[in-house]
């Protein structure tokens, strides 16, 4: 195999691979013998006719195709070896010869790994997060646990009130007629929730269990059902039961059922801790993202198209996984939402973008101040992920392999590169 590198514009380059006629030769003789128990010629038992016979029969390029995508993967990957680029986007493929009894020739358009020229991101400017845990932030966290705690009553003695659960049977009709999806039965709807069109919910209050309601409403211009929207439309309501949330009282009992405290005053203090804490880390977070965001504002690099696109391809693969955790088919997922894959993937470019930006940013921060990871510290990381997958830190670390332990080892000089930016920040 020979290889020729081409570099060109926007951190592009093309390698041309030349595989030797003898090679492909061998691929095609490989292509004949696992095709020729599907070709039949006649005078020859299937799977017996000779290899002359079947390419007189149906041409000399016959098991070419098959020859060319055996070749192309295996010595695209010996050419990734062989030349000193960091290539960080799939292959543009172009077959340019390919003919029985010369060299078999294709090119390789892809995507180099940008330099990045550092401006400023020591010292660097950023928005003071607050971190101070008011008494209402402390009430506020204990409401959620008093909503946790409670119970569900009928109401019998007055009409309904926003935050009711009422229990309705509706149908749902656009000029005297019923539309699909427009009908419901013992349905909970909380009022005030806003899970119904505008005004739905607002119709419903003072409502008692037994009253039939008429409600009026007209559905949003942007509504996802395109044969709804903009259209008067008049639900049949029956109230069949209306409920009420009676929270316990706030006392010591209180505390003592939700927490490891005796009195309401103890479980405050504790909750204002762990509020200060949760706002201390959303600070550093939130500074980190700062310090880090003007790190790539003052950096210099060009991003080829071909990299955002393989990035983009990864982000969407890395979606379908988690909707097949879901059970849910990408198909499923545009035929709910209306989304397409094309306006998907234009959706995804911003953050993909800030994605490859940040790294490389980050990457080069780690070069530029020569930040190294320990194997000490990589043996504490392995430790920490033994731990939590419940494994024993020798086992996992022999599992990951060479080139995740690296790969590790890069993340962790990146976080640290985090650090450092962040640390040298001014808060203003």
């Amino acid at each position: 195999m020979s290889l020729q590198v081409e570099k060109m514009e926007k951190n592009m380059a093309k390698l041309t691979i030349e595989v030797s006629a003898e090679e492909l030769d061998k691929a095609m003789q490989n292509a004949y013998l696992k095709a020729r128990g599907k070709i039949s010629i006649p005078g020859f038992r299937k799977g017996k006719a000779p290899r002359k016979m079947i390419e007189q029969m149906y041409g000399k390029g016959i098991f070419l195709e098959d020859a060319a995508n055996a070749l192309i993967p295996e010595h695209y990957s010996k050419a990734l070896e062989e030349c000193d680029l960091e290539i960080v986007s799939q292959p543009e493929i172009d077959v340019t010869q390919a003919e029985p009894g010369k060299a078999f020739i294709f090119t390789a358009e892809v995507a180099v790994k940008p330099e990045v020229t550092l401006g400023e991101y020591k010292g660097v400017e950023v928005p003071k997060s607050e971190t101070e845990v008011t008494d209402e932030d402390i009430d506020a966290e204990i409401k959620k646990e008093q909503e946790k705690n409670s119970r569900t009553v009928t109401v019998e003695d007055r009409g309904a009130e926003n935050g009711d659960i009422t229990t309705i049977d509706f149908e749902g009709f656009v000029d005297g007629v019923a539309f699909e999806g427009g009908k419901g039965t013992d349905y909970p709807l909380t009022l005030g929730s806003g899970s119904f069109i505008p005004g739905f919910e607002d119709q419903l209050v003072g409502a008692k269990a037994g009253d039939h309601v008429e409600v009026n409403v007209t559905f949003p211009e942007e509504y996802q059902a395109a044969e709804l929207a903009g259209k008067a439309a008049v639900f049949q309501c029956d109230v069949k039961k209306v409920e009420t949330k009676e929270l316990p009282e706030l006392d010591d009992d209180f505390a003592q059922d939700v927490s490891e405290f005796d009195t309401l005053a103890e479980y405050r203090e504790d909750v204002k801790k762990k509020l200060t804490e949760k706002k201390e880390k959303e600070a550093r977070a939130a500074k980190e993202n700062a310090a880090v965001d003007k790190a790539i504002e003052n950096a210099e690099m060009e991003i080829p198209d071909a990299m955002l696109n393989t990035q983009v391809r990864q982000m969407m693969n890395d979606f379908a996984s988690r909707m097949q955790s879901q059970g849910l088919t990408m198909e499923q997922y545009f035929q709910f939402t209306g989304m397409t894959a094309e306006k998907m993937q234009e959706e995804m470019k911003p953050q993909a973008l800030k994605r490859i930006q940040t790294r490389l940013v980050l990457e080069k921060i780690a070069e530029t101040e020569n930040i190294e990871v320990s194997e000490d510290e990589v043996n504490e990381e392995i430790s920490k992920m033994a731990e939590m997958y419940k494994m024993e830190a020798d086992k996992l670390k022999e599992l990951l392999g060479d080139r995740e332990l690296e790969q590790m080892k890069k993340d962790m000089a990146v976080q640290k590169a985090v650090t450092l930016v962040a640390d040298e920040a001014k808060e203003a």
